[in-house]
């Protein structure tokens, strides 16, 4: 199996939160430009990378440390599952599904012009076999939010744009992905440097 292992995430920047904050805008045109490696790391390290002494303590809040996420790096060269431990890539498929999810999100073209599209499912499984239904209709939704807000706001401290995408046909993204039957997709954030 193919994999990246990415580079080591940085603890400081040159922004602060609060200007983060106030800088934040949802953004859908991007230049071209690839992402480096570096960036698409930082990215997927402030949304669910490990910041603690085991696995579930993860930069975002999860509901009794379940951890229900799973966040894909879609790329021209394909699809990448991102695994919190080992701060690394996996390859999940090969080829540019970029404009495919233009198509199950209902003709949203700008999913096609951002360079990563990180595409988010969770395995409501885990968080259900402890809460019940209450996992499902609030624990889950709850924690993509924090998790996609981390990203968003990362990307506005590298200097990058976003914006975050519900609007799709469930089932299509998930057979663009190639979902694991477990995994219901949540979100797609395109990511890439703003069009000025």
């Amino acid at each position: 199996m193919k994999e990246i292992t990415l580079p080591a995430p940085r603890l400081d920047g040159p922004m602060s939160l609060e200007a983060a904050i106030a800088a934040r805008r949802s953004v859908r045109a991007y230049r071209p430009d690839d992402l480096s490696l570096e960036e698409i790391g930082q990215l997927l390290w402030a949304a669910q990378g490990i910041t603690g002494d085991r696995p579930f303590k993860r930069a975002a809040p999860s509901a009794g440390g379940r951890c229900p996420l799973e966040f894909y790096a879609c790329r021209a060269d394909g699809v990448w599952h991102y695994r919190p431990e080992g701060h690394r890539l996996e390859l999940h498929l090969e080829g540019d599904v970029r404009p495919a999810l233009v198509e199950a999100a209902w003709g949203q073209k700008f999913l096609a012009q951002a360079p990563v599209v990180f595409a988010v499912s969770g395995v409501f499984a885990r968080t259900t076999s402890r809460y019940g239904d209450r996992g499902r209709i609030r624990y889950v939704p709850m924690d993509v939010g924090h998790a996609a807000q981390n990203l968003l706001l990362q990307a506005v401290a590298l200097g990058l744009a976003s914006v975050p995408v519900g609007a799709f046909d469930d089932a299509a993204v998930a057979r663009v992905l190639r979902l694991p039957g477990d995994q219901e997709p949540l979100y797609l954030l395109p990511v890439g440097r703003p069009r000025r």
